[in-house]
């Protein structure tokens, strides 16, 4: 088959330009409204045919309670937020009203007699789908795809339509929103609203490959593959699925099992995945019935590496990669940017940012209370660095400005339970999130709580133990900062500003400083606002903030010989009104250089 990486036909560019009077990224320029961003969203799981949707929709806002409109305000640039200055509408969505999509498309006549999937990277929060005017599904969650079988909606011949409709709560409810603010301020930035991912189609058969879930055992150089099926033939007896896992083009280990069952793929000469050097296999798997004929075919890649917790020789608690101790030298990512908030200009800004954390001399990124699209982590397991993901954060102002005082009076904050609907919305999209980038080599470790903000951080031990039974295989830092649930999870993390610290050594987890720095200096012109920002320590000339990372660093020395495991500075780039990154917001100045 063709490979479809064209947009489908829109209306055009609609008269789109970028909106507001904000800096933006030298990336900015180099977005298509034709085909923004046109790379195939899903290399975990690729297919040879697909139709991208992103391009110019029309959009409407509407008070909450219209179900119907009959008009729509004009254009927005579809993956880009609509709060965003890429989306060309740059207006904020307000809780009580809904944003309405709506475009048009056609079938490929190559897809004739095929299902047809309609992916989202991620919307943010309610969505609705419709096409051709019939209600398809509704998903909730910010942070994961999701994905609706519209076949049956179709018409094959002709012109089909699609309509999305959002509700965005933002901080209202208490859903997971992470750094997201209806007023931004300090830590807190513009509200992310609506589609900020990938939207695509794609032919599937009867029945398709839908997932694999696929487990790295360094020990004995093999992988595990259990490969998963969908579709109206799924418990048919005669379907089974036949998997190579390949180097350079040639297989070294092949093998065939059925829909739910694992496999195990044996590696002689094994090369292994390490952020010095990041060798990835690659996976084919094709879907075969009692014929013998092949219905579905899917690639995919794997790293063959391990992570865990163990002791140095002199029996301190370390974080072992690959069976060797690793200093986890990391940054913390917000994933902001100026010009298209949590979606990035281009499939070549996003991976610059990694490629500059290994400039700098990192080997390690904590994803901070934001999930990535697919790309960003398929980025990540090429390159070699090694990424420690929050689960974004469920915060009401209020309760976090309780949390900081007994934090700094030295006492124990009782976190209250924020209600069965709400923590069952956080926990779905946190085992969805698991789930969805299970297979990425270069995810060491889950965070599902930052400094117990709010009324997030309920149940902090059952929440640990749900993520150890559907990831056995890597760390789980049960809390980042803060409130530490004793004895839950693999590391003791303490924030500490500028810091570094070190926790007390313990027996079973191992000491990591989660957070530290926060070195503050405006370069002027490259601002999000005139007013400059902020930092956790501002200095005045650019000397001045190089000389005090310099003695942040050699602290950190000290510590590593004291038995730290890992530490993350803050942060990698300035965010809105935080000033305290290593780059300016545009990514245009670097503050403090390699050498240092």
């Amino acid at each position: 088959m063709a490979r479809t990486t064209d947009t489908a036909s829109s209306a055009g560019d609609g008269g789109w330009t970028p909106a507001g009077t904000r800096i933006r990224t030298r990336w900015s320029s180099d977005v298509d409204p034709e085909r923004p961003l046109p790379d195939y969203p899903r290399p975990q799981l690729v297919r040879d045919d697909w139709l991208n949707l992103n391009g110019t929709w029309e959009y409407s806002f509407r008070p909450r309670t219209e179900d119907h409109i009959d008009h729509y305000d004009g254009a927005i640039l579809v993956p880009f937020p609509v709060e965003s200055s890429l989306s060309g509408v740059c207006k904020a969505l307000g809780p009580e009203e809904r944003l309405w999509y709506r475009r048009e498309f056609s079938i490929p006549d190559g897809w004739a007699g095929k299902h047809v999937m309609l992916h989202l990277g991620a919307v943010d929060w309610q969505a609705t789908v419709r096409v051709n005017g019939h209600e398809v599904g509704t998903h909730e969650g910010g942070y994961t795809p999701f994905s609706f079988d519209i076949s049956a909606f179709l018409d094959a011949s002709g012109t089909n339509q699609v309509e999305i409709v959002v509700w965005d709560p933002t901080d209202t409810e208490l859903l997971a929103r992470g750094k997201q603010n209806l007023k931004p301020k300090g830590i807190f930035y513009t509200s992310v609203s609506g589609i900020w991912q990938t939207v695509w189609i794609e032919p599937v058969p009867e029945t398709w490959l839908d997932r694999l879930k696929i487990v790295p055992d360094l020990d004995h150089h093999s992988f595990s593959i259990t490969p998963f099926i969908a579709g109206e033939g799924e418990t048919e007896l005669g379907l089974h699925i036949e998997i190579s896992v390949l180097d350079g083009g040639t297989a070294v280990a092949s093998g065939s099992c059925r829909s739910g069952e694992s496999a195990t793929f044996a590696l002689e000469d094994p090369k292994l995945w390490a952020p010095s050097s990041p060798f990835l296999y690659d996976i084919k798997a094709r879907l075969v019935d009692g014929k013998g004929d092949v219905d579905d075919e899917i690639k995919s890649y794997a790293g063959l590496r391990k992570i865990h917790l163990g002791k140095d020789e002199a029996g301190v608690p370390k974080l072992l990669f690959n069976n060797e101790p690793l200093y986890q030298l990391g940054v913390l990512d917000q994933g902001y940017w100026p010009d298209g908030l949590y979606t990035a200009p281009t499939d070549e800004a996003l991976r610059s940012d990694i490629e500059m954390v290994k400039q700098l001399g990192f080997n390690m990124i904590r994803k901070h209370v934001k999930v990535e699209p697919d790309r960003w982590y398929f980025h990540c397991d090429r390159l070699g660095i090694l990424v420690w993901q929050d689960m974004p954060s469920i915060c009401t102002f209020k309760e976090m400005l309780k949390g900081w005082v007994y934090y700094f009076l030295g006492k124990q904050y009782k976190v209250k339970h924020p209600g069965q609907r709400f923590t069952g919305a956080f926990l779905h999209e946190l085992d969805a999130m698991v789930q969805t980038l299970f297979n990425h080599p270069s995810i060491v470790t889950w965070v599902p709580f930052n400094e117990g903000w709010g009324q997030e951080q309920f149940d902090s031990r059952v929440v640990v133990e749900g993520i150890m039974k559907l990831d056995p295989y890597r760390l789980v830092d049960n809390a980042s900062g803060w409130f530490d649930r004793k004895a839950a999870g693999h590391v003791r993390d303490v924030h500490w500003y500028p810091g570094p610290k070190i926790p007390r050594l313990e027996k079973s987890r191992a000491a990591v400083n989660g957070e530290f720095g926060g070195l503050g200096y405006v370069v002027l012109g490259h601002c999000w606002s005139e007013e400059g920002g902020w930092g956790y320590r501002k200095f005045k000339t650019i000397e001045q903030l190089r000389e005090r990372y310099t003695v942040l660093q050699d602290k950190l020395d000290v510590l590593k010989r004291k038995g730290l495991s890992a530490s993350v500075y803050t942060q990698l780039t300035d965010v809105e009104g935080e000033v305290n990154g290593l780059l300016t917001y545009d990514r245009e100045i670097v503050k403090i250089p390699s050498d240092r």
